[in-house]
């Protein structure tokens, strides 16, 4: 479950990011994603931006990891590590409707593992994969898995493998997990895709973005993948809540959403957490700081005319981030 829902979230932020930005300014506006967008001034391919997300996720040293892993990549590092692995990513290929799991040892310590099938969610990927001089394949079609994420989850070292053993990992340990995922999507977001093309003159990001036909803002991506992640049907559910919301149906809409925000405007390193039951369901929540992570949130706020505050500096507390889900 724990690696559904991080998964289910990995997809989504590529599926925002295909769908919301890349397909539609290549038909809005005629700007391509390309292979060298630094030099090009152009967006990011769709692999390009969850390999991005993926570093700065495994750079936070939260124990999970994730990574692109393919038995025909265009990038070497993407080969599968071990006969286990390119089993696993074969077997996806056959059978995508389940991810392939395993468990294995190294160093010391017992790992889960689990390979979901990536496919190709965009024409973007096809093209790029089928026209590219290094591709050892050439006839991918929209839809087709082209590879798998790879998964990574600690167990512990003193983990006995057993056939008939189960491990759960904390909750609070799964929603850092999810959290962190959704954090390094925004971040990836605003720092290579929105600075980088405002820098270069080549477009802005605007609360009104589709009409202007122009790049979302931070906060409205982040509410893409939310809203993407939600429709998979997990369980896993989410909020963007402020005490200060541009929107109003971001404002807290409990006593519990109004003491979190309090809580991490005073100690934005940790979330505020809780268990709660509705009915005979348990639920755990985690509420994450949300952080002023671009120049493009804080002049958001700070000029637009509906904003209740507007003294934001970058790395402020904005507001936060609620992550729900069922204990079982």
């Amino acid at each position: 479950m724990a690696a559904d829902y991080v998964h289910a979230v990995i997809e989504a932020g590529r599926t925002a990011y295909s769908h919301y930005i890349v397909d539609r300014l290549d038909r809005d506006r005629s700007l391509k994603a390309t292979e060298n967008w630094q030099e090009e001034n152009t967006l990011l391919l769709p692999a390009q931006f969850l390999k991005l997300s993926s570093s700065v996720t495994n750079s936070k040293g939260i124990g999970m990891r994730y990574r692109l892993g393919s038995v025909w990549p265009l990038n070497p590092d993407n080969l599968p590590k071990s006969e286990t692995e390119k089993s696993g990513l074969l077997e996806v290929i056959r059978n995508p409707q389940k991810p392939f799991t395993w468990i294995v040892q190294r160093e010391g310590m017992w790992y889960y593992q689990a390979i979901y099938p990536d496919k190709a969610v965009s024409q973007t990927c096809v093209e790029c994969h089928n026209h590219h001089p290094d591709s050892p394949k050439t006839d991918f079609k929209l839809g087709d898995v082209m590879g798998g994420i790879v998964i990574d989850m600690p167990l512990g070292s003193r983990f006995q493998k057993k056939p008939d053993e189960s491990i759960l990992i904390p909750p609070e340990v799964v929603s850092d997990y999810v959290h962190a995922v959704l954090e390094s999507d925004r971040t990836v977001y605003s720092r290579f895709v929105v600075q980088h093309l405002e820098n270069g003159a080549v477009l802005t990001s605007r609360s009104d973005w589709q009409a202007a036909r122009t790049l979302m803002l931070p906060a409205q991506f982040l509410l893409k993948v939310l809203e993407i992640t939600t429709r998979q049907n997990l369980g896993l559910d989410f909020s963007l809540i402020s005490l200060w919301p541009i929107n109003p149906r971001n404002g807290p809409t409990s006593e519990f959403e109004r003491k979190a925000l309090e809580w991490v405007g005073i100690h934005p390193i940790r979330p505020y957490i809780s268990w709660t039951q509705v009915g005979k369901n348990f639920y755990f929540r985690s509420v994450y700081p949300d952080h002023a992570i671009s120049s493009a949130c804080v002049e958001c706020h700070n000029q637009h005319p509906d904003s209740p505050r507007r003294d934001f500096k970058l790395n402020d507390v904005m507001g936060a981030v609620v992550v729900t889900f069922p204990l079982h």
